[in-house]
């Protein structure tokens, strides 16, 4: 048998047994099947608590979102799944190098699948709201709409969930390592997470440095307050927006991430001790997180 032959068979044996278990949600993206009645997908492809699901012959199905984590991008979906079985997780991560296949059905519109290698493994990456995840990146191209679909490894074991097109044609996928699969199961059971948030836009401390610098201030490490929501917990607490966020918790904010441990580490209705820079004026405030 030839190498040609060989990626042949591994792609159309891989989609065979995996197209089954891949669905279309709504006209946005795809999912997967990971249990009985249960599907996993992005949270960002999902508008309101219904949802088509559309399976690889042609059926649709009403489906309802059991539970949502819109910082993870992660949402699990309720729906009559006919007996499809559901996919596998595979136990360990994939190295540098190894052949994946990515099986999609963009908004129910038809499956498709594509050989790709893993570029980068045990990395993490932003999601939609910022926050870090840890991801896996590869080469198989996927059209628009797959957003939510499996990435699997040669035996069809699920490897990670497509969030993310990179420049150059790179995917970005959500690992689904061990401590994934404990939160995709909560979720299941209706478990969405309630993070701590300040009701905040905010710019990385090198656009705070570059603008406080062309308007004359000293610059400072801090994230730029870009748009303040409205009646939010920072609003509440007098913040505006060209404050500097500088400190949080008695933690000196250097970037995103300096923040977001502060926020992880407290619940809904906790206070945060913010420390800001209004042009050269140094000031303290107390937001009760929402």
């Amino acid at each position: 048998m030839s190498e040609v032959q060989e990626i042949e068979e591994l792609v159309a044996g891989v989609a065979a047994g995996a197209g089954p278990k891949v669905v279309g949600i709504g006209r946005l993206g795809s999912g997967v099947v990971i249990g009985d009645g249960q599907i996993l997908t992005n949270a960002h492809v999902v508008r309101g608590e219904q949802v088509q699901v559309t399976f690889a012959d042609g059926r649709a199905e009403s489906g309802t979102v059991t539970g949502l984590d819109a910082e993870g991008d992660l949402a699990v979906i309720s729906a009559d799944t006919g007996g499809v079985e559901p996919v596998e997780w595979a136990g360990d991560e994939p190295a540098i190098g190894a052949a994946v296949v990515a099986v999609a059905n963009p908004g129910g519109r038809g499956l498709r699948a594509t050989l790709g290698f893993v570029s980068s493994a045990g990395r993490s990456f932003r999601g939609h709201r910022g926050r870090r995840r840890p991801g896996i990146e590869h080469t198989a191209p996927l059209p628009r709409g797959s957003s939510g679909s499996p990435v699997l490894d040669k035996q069809g074991r699920l490897l990670g969930i497509n969030t993310i097109r990179l420049e150059g044609g790179l995917i970005v996928a959500v690992a689904t390592d061990a401590d994934l699969r404990e939160h995709v199961q909560a979720l299941g059971r209706g478990e969405s997470p309630s993070r701590a948030s300040l009701g905040l836009a905010l710019a990385p401390a090198r656009v705070a440095r570059r603008m406080r610098h062309a308007v004359g201030l000293p610059e400072r490490d801090g994230l730029l307050v870009r748009g303040v929501a409205e009646d939010g917990p920072a609003a509440r607490a007098g913040i505006e927006q060209g404050d500097l966020v500088v400190g949080a918790g008695g933690v000196a904010i250097g970037g995103i991430d300096d923040l977001y441990d502060q926020l992880d580490s407290r619940a809904p209705g906790a206070a945060l001790e913010l420390e800001l820079v209004r042009g050269t004026e140094e000031r303290k405030v107390e937001v009760t997180l929402g």
